[in-house]
């Protein structure tokens, strides 16, 4: 009986010194995936791929590819493309940022919001004038950081820095787009002339 006692005591002992530690409630998110302790890590930039991707190694040496939440910058073929990527990697390469990650899309890369010394990233980004903000996906924004977004966007075309600079810039989802259609055609093309 005895045994049984202590063997009870250490039990529940060893389950009330397991108690999880309390989250920091974040801002919910419309329509997705709220971001949390849980959802977050350190680690050191190791590449740029461009202007809204790039690759942090954490603590464990594991590599993150990681797609910016918000932003949509020019694609590396596309007008301020490299300029874009260029000013990304100033602001990051090389230094340990705070990832909090929202959710993975379909090529398995972590959509997150990319945090150095506290400063958002992702809307400096923005404000720099080498990404818009991503309409297509401000639901998954908080309310705050939609506004602040938007405004930061609407604040570049008007100093005309970065990419606002031309009249009338190509969106990234339209210069895809573009890209994808001309292939089309030219596969079109190169499948007819093979016919004769």
């Amino acid at each position: 009986m005895i045994k049984i006692y202590t063997t009870l005591l250490i039990v529940l002992f060893t389950i009330s010194c397991q108690v999880a530690p309390v989250q920091q409630e974040q801002p919910s998110l419309t329509n997705s995936i709220a971001i949390n302790s849980e959802n977050e890590f350190s680690g050191k930039v190791v590449g740029i791929a461009d202007g809204d991707t790039a690759t942090v190694l954490d603590d464990t040496n594991t590599q993150h590819k990681i797609r910016f939440l918000g932003i949509d910058a020019p694609e590396k073929s596309q007008a301020f493309g490299q300029k874009s990527k260029q000013n990304l990697s100033d602001l990051i390469f090389g230094k340990t940022v705070r990832v909090q990650v929202l959710k993975r899309d379909k090529y398995n890369r972590e959509i997150a919001k990319i945090l150095l010394d506290g400063k958002d990233i992702n809307l400096q980004q923005v404000k720099d004038g080498f990404a818009w903000h991503y309409k297509e996906y401000q639901r998954e924004q908080t309310t705050d950081d939609r506004k602040l977004y938007s405004d930061s966007e609407e604040e570049a075309r008007k100093a005309k820095r970065g990419l606002w600079f031309d009249e009338n810039p190509q969106t990234p989802s339209d210069f895809r787009k573009n890209v994808k259609l001309k292939q089309s055609e030219n596969y079109k093309i190169k499948s007819s002339v093979l016919q004769f």
